[in-house]
């Protein structure tokens, strides 16, 4: 196990940046899952890490060690990629041991490694198969205890599993999880999908635009996300965000005013400077609650019902709406429903993007 730091790193590609300068920190043996839209800097981060990229400044430190000038063979890493890139002629107990031959450690103990990750890997009855007779799961079950055989200080996973079907992903998200905590490895985890990232993650570091939005547990950035950005790509379904007007502000909170002139109070810090001024407003799609009365509403485009949990999604003059029903509702499309929600539950993000400070009760 090893820390790994990122300090002011950046990469860029001629003029364009695909990395602004970065800092980050991970402790020894945690799960931190980098997530993001596609070009959003995710897998330049990796890479860099990795040695696969170098950085066009800034500095990595493994273990303590600077490792910016090292090729990746040097840093104690290893990777595991979206292609598994097994190699197709070998066996599978041929590709997990392909590292320890290359660095010609004795057959002995290669055989021993390999009957060790097997059997974590649950690999033991496919050794002497290639990886055309796998599935999807197992070859990337492979490709992970390849990555593992030479023990090394950090396992760095790059959307390992975008290429499986659903219920292969939730196996393998499972799978990884009790991987970790059987390990202790240090792991970084690029993924797009951020139900891996909040079912994965010891702490989930959200990146836009090649920067660094937010690093948190999974918790901290659902319940309070820094920016825009994070709320966008923290939550399932994601959270309702609405353009707005600030109306008034004062020590109490705030109160704003929707796009068809109806007002809703927000527990958040607000400087009167901002009153007139542009925001958006954050709604959790469980924090709504049906209110015949309330500031939001629309008429019913869609309603989901995915088992113990309803969703009901309204064409509202600000934009869409997304709530979350109590499961015996019944509602018809088109039909007019109007929600209301708590002051403390509603986020207030400014203009710029930022979160405004909450009111804590």
């Amino acid at each position: 196990m090893s820390t790994v730091v990122v300090q002011a790193l950046t990469k860029r590609f001629g003029t364009m940046a695909a990395l602004e300068p970065t800092d980050l920190s991970i402790e020894s043996g945690e799960f931190v899952v980098i997530v993001g839209p596609s070009g959003c800097g995710k897998s330049t981060l990796l890479r860099a890490i990795a040695g696969l990229d170098a950085p066009s400044d800034g500095r990595v430190l493994i273990g303590g060690r600077d490792v910016t000038a090292l090729a990746p063979a040097e840093r104690d890493v290893a990777m595991v990629f979206q292609s598994y890139a097994l190699y197709p002629h070998l066996t599978v107990a041929e590709n997990i041991a392909f590292p320890l031959r290359m660095a010609k450690r004795d057959r002995r103990d290669i055989a021993a490694k390999v009957a060790e990750i097997a059997a974590l890997l649950e690999l033991d009855t496919v050794l002497d198969r290639r990886p055309r007779a796998l599935s999807g799961g197992q070859r990337q079950r492979v490709s992970i205890g390849r990555a593992m055989a030479r023990d090394p200080a950090v396992l760095l996973l790059d959307e390992p599993l975008s290429n499986l079907d659903t219920s292969l992903r939730v196996r393998m998200r499972h799978e990884l999880a009790r991987l970790h905590q059987r390990l202790g490895t240090t792991m970084i985890y690029v993924t797009h999908d951020q139900i891996e990232a909040m079912t994965l993650a010891n702490r989930i570091v959200v990146m836009a635009q090649g920067r660094v939005e937010q690093v948190g547990a999974p918790l901290d950035l659902y319940r309070a996300p820094a920016t825009v950005r994070v709320a966008e790509t923290i939550g399932s379904p994601a959270m309702n965000l609405l353009p707005v007007r600030i109306a008034r502000a004062g020590a109490a909170g705030a109160a704003v005013m929707l796009p068809d002139g109806a007002t809703c109070g927000v527990a958040a810090h607000v400087p009167a400077e901002a009153v007139g001024g542009a925001a958006t407003l954050g709604l959790r799609p469980e924090h709504l609650r049906p209110d015949p009365q309330g500031p939001f509403g629309g008429e019913v485009e869609l309603f989901e019902r995915l088992g113990p949990l309803s969703f009901v999604h309204l064409g509202a003059g600000g934009g869409r709406i997304v709530a979350q029903l109590p499961a015996d509702w019944h509602v018809a499309l088109g039909e007019t429903i109007r929600f209301a929600i708590d002051a403390t539950k509603a986020q207030l993000f400014a203009a710029d993007g930022a979160a405004y400070p909450r009111i804590t009760p």
